[in-house]
């Protein structure tokens, strides 16, 4: 009986530290954040020494892309680990009086998986993907815990009349569409912080899909703000003020919208290193992954200037466009002693891949449903790493449009909606990333065609 007690007890404890060593797992996801908007990638005007650090700390990817050019079905290529030729929600499709389409029932998200691997699970920011109570409910796709905006627009606004917090209600005092009292990023983060606190004995999976700095552009005038107040020459940008006339899906005017939006871009910065430092003081950096990346290129609205930041790094296109502007992504991974520092990867890659790359992180061997590949092999220097055959993109905004790479050549489709309307532009990305110079091939045309037609599923929700 005492040896039965006694293999009890070593076995629950073996269990334990099994449970304990899986890595923790942080995503931090921006909001219409360029990939030129980072100083790793480039950029100038803007101080991001947190994301800079991280970038020299881990793996920083040149090549990597969201789901699409706008919020929703980019972030359900990313959580279910489909393109979006194939996942669930392809368009912003909104549900009044608040949400957005929601995910099925059928459909799994890589946070699901974690979940069932025993991990705790938050996410705290942005969701779009199904309003409570809904099929799409975050607490229905694999997250205990959900804090800040459901809709996505409600996130129009930087202080909105209510939040949630799971299934409950968080009504903000004074925010009312004509008072800016409570400034949503920061109760967001707050939340995130406690999360971390709250959950520094287990495994966890913290996502973090910001609405910073998707317009619109406002904040407090606080030290973020003040430091490029005078920095810039500012045109005044008119919008839709919060007042008698204020909108839920309004973008205030700005006296000086590229100083905010470089204080907003710092702000994220600074977020990500009160997380970081919050991973620090629990003693769980080591055993902590962590990502970031944005959902899709650089946006203009609401006075935001992507073109004076450089914001795009030079590349073609903005949010809404399947140039490369609107498609490529920052991808920063730091793993200590697991991934090398300071390493810059020209590895392809893309939102679908996230889900494989997680179940190989955690040892999880089910035959879950992607069209990614693993990255691990490229994170860890070990093993050979699988390539994608190609890569494919809709977008189902202005007349629909579609895009596919395989090696070095990209073909985009535009008008699909209207066949009477429909032209292609082909363009070899290595040679001319810029997507200045359309090149006349048709039997690579041809190819490309056949892929496109062949990744696409019809969809009834999204027909294309």
């Amino acid at each position: 009986m005492k040896k039965l007690l006694l293999y009890l007890i070593l076995s629950a404890g073996l269990q334990l530290h099994a449970q304990q060593q899986r890595p923790n797992i942080v995503f931090i996801l921006a909001d219409d954040l360029g990939l030129g908007d980072l100083g790793s990638y480039g950029q100038q005007k803007i101080s991001t020494p947190n994301l800079d650090k991280l970038a020299e700390q881990g793996m920083r990817f040149t090549n990597f892309y969201a789901g699409t050019s706008v919020c929703a079905p980019s972030r359900s290529s990313l959580m279910t680990g489909r393109h979006t030729g194939h996942t669930y929600i392809r368009g912003n499709k909104e549900i009044e009086p608040e949400g957005q389409e929601p995910l099925a029932d059928s459909i799994r998200t890589f946070a699901m998986i974690l979940q069932e691997q025993g991990y705790r699970t938050g996410a705290f920011g942005k969701w779009g993907l199904g309003m409570v109570g809904t099929s799409g409910d975050p607490n229905k796709k694999g997250f205990d815990e959900f804090f800040g905006y459901n809709c996505q627009r409600q996130s129009h606004r930087y202080f909105p009349t209510h939040l949630w917090h799971n299934d409950q209600k968080i009504s903000l005092a004074g925010n009312d569409l004509r008072n800016m009292v409570t400034y949503a990023p920061t109760l967001i983060q707050e939340q995130t912080l406690a999360f971390i606190e709250n959950n520094k004995n287990q495994p966890f999976f913290l996502f973090v899909p910001s609405v910073l700095p998707h317009a619109e552009l406002t904040g407090p005038e606080d030290q973020f703000y003040k430091k490029y107040e005078n920095a810039f020459e500012e045109k005044p940008h008119k919008g839709n003020d919060y007042g008698p006339q204020g909108t839920i899906a309004g973008y205030a005017s700005v006296s000086k919208p590229r100083a905010t939006f470089a204080a907003m871009v710092s702000r994220l910065d600074h977020y990500v290193g009160e997380i970081i430092a919050k991973l620090d003081e629990l003693g769980l950096t080591e055993n902590t992954i962590i990502l970031f990346s944005s959902d899709n290129g650089a946006h203009r609205e609401g006075g935001a200037d992507p073109i004076f930041f450089n914001s795009t790094a030079g590349l073609r296109g903005f949010k809404r466009d399947l140039y490369e502007g609107g498609i490529r992504t920052p991808l920063i991974v730091r793993w200590d002693k697991h991934i090398a520092p300071n390493k810059t990867n020209n590895q392809v890659g893309a939102f679908w891949d996230i889900l494989p790359t997680v179940q190989e992180l955690i040892g999880d061997k089910k035959n879950e449903s992607t069209d990614g590949v693993s990255l691990v092999p490229t994170l860890l220097n070990k093993g050979k790493q699988q390539k994608h055959k190609h890569l494919y993109w809709e977008f189902h905004e202005d007349g629909g449009r579609q895009a596919v790479q395989q090696n070095q050549y990209k073909l985009l489709r535009f008008n699909v909606k209207d066949a009477q309307k429909t032209y292609y532009e082909l363009y070899n990305i290595e040679k001319d990333p810029q997507e200045k110079n359309p090149i006349q091939n048709n039997k690579i045309q041809r190819r490309l065609i056949k892929i496109m037609d062949e990744e696409h599923i019809e969809s009834r929700l999204f027909p294309l």
